[in-house]
């Protein structure tokens, strides 16, 4: 029994979401805790899993609400920490009329950055079944060490990786540096989140399965879970591959943190049952409630205290059969 099911290594930001006009016609931003990793623990932890975070923030305002916000939803944040010198990250989300978004960052440096392979150690990860990361964590090469570094002792203890490449463009030097680290990445990983527009521009290959057939030619990763959007998502394991619809919401907010949700929910499974002998039905029971807790979570804004519960889930699964 490990202490945590699953840690995470990453961003923790600051998402300003638009949040309507002021009285002078200026739009107002709402300040939402935010970061990819910390999103899927979140969603890990409203499903009763344990968990940690590994990474930094300013000491600043924003850090403090962040570090607030990740101790409130019960995530550990003894490997938060602090840089003194550098802000704290921020993203500022653009909603479009159909819930999609544009980021605007500023990150030049940000304080998720400044971490360093010196600051980790093998005790940050050396009792977790799951370890967890996304590629904005390789976007510099501080940060990229110190990333390496963990995944090196995650794999050494025997811990499960998993991936999720979150590209982010803006914030890449070239995407020709982003596909070079999206591989590497790659290399460590036993459970892929993949989006449609990521494994299009990994592969060059239009069709999706076409895609995945190209990744899963160069790396052996026992489980692959691609996101279409509202269209759903795929599970590719071993020779199945498993096909699930969306849930369709009236009204999409935010859609910020969908993926995330839907990965906590493929890692909660796989906490719950392994990743050995998963069958079509298996991997059908866990992309409908991955796909359900996705699309609840675009009804409101920002993502880590938006997180649906199990209840709210189960019951969105059940009003559709």
């Amino acid at each position: 029994m490990k202490k945590y099911d699953v840690t995470a290594m990453g961003e923790l930001l600051i998402d300003f979401t638009l949040n309507g006009n002021s009285a002078q016609g200026n739009p107002v931003f709402e300040a939402n805790p935010g970061g990819a990793p910390c999103n899927v623990l979140a969603m890990l932890e409203k499903l009763g899993k344990r968990t940690a975070f590994i990474g930094k923030v300013g000491a600043d305002q924003f850090g403090r609400q962040l570090r607030g916000t990740v101790e409130e939803v019960g995530i550990d944040s003894r490997y938060l920490l602090e840089d003194k010198q550098i802000p704290t990250t921020l993203a500022f989300v653009h909603t479009m009329p159909d819930g999609d978004r544009e980021f605007s960052f500023y990150r030049k440096p940000g304080a998720d950055m400044m971490l360093t392979a010196e600051e980790i150690s093998e005790d940050m990860v050396n009792d977790t079944g799951i370890f967890h990361f996304g590629t904005l964590s390789m976007t510099h090469e501080g940060i990229r060490s110190a990333t390496l570094k963990a995944l090196e002792y995650a794999k050494k203890a025997g811990a499960l990786i998993s991936l999720d490449p979150n590209l982010r463009e803006p914030l890449w030097d070239s995407l020709a540096s982003a596909k070079e680290q999206m591989m590497k990445a790659l290399s460590y990983c036993d459970i892929l989140k993949i989006s449609d527009n990521e494994i299009q521009f990994l592969s060059g290959e239009e069709d999706y399965d076409a895609g995945i057939a190209w990744l899963r030619g160069k790396f052996d990763i026992p489980l692959i879970c691609l996101t279409m959007g509202k269209d759903g998502s795929r599970a590719y394991y071993r020779d199945l591959r498993v096909e699930v619809k969306g849930f369709a919401q009236k009204e999409v907010v935010d859609t910020t943190g969908a993926g995330d949700t839907f990965c906590g929910c493929v890692l909660n499974y796989i906490c719950d049952n392994g990743l050995e002998d998963l069958t079509e039905e298996r991997l059908r029971r866990m992309l409908t409630f991955a796909n359900a807790a996705a699309s609840l979570v675009t009804t409101k804004k920002g993502a880590i205290r938006s997180m649906p519960d199990k209840e709210e889930v189960e019951a969105l699964v059940a009003g559709a059969v």
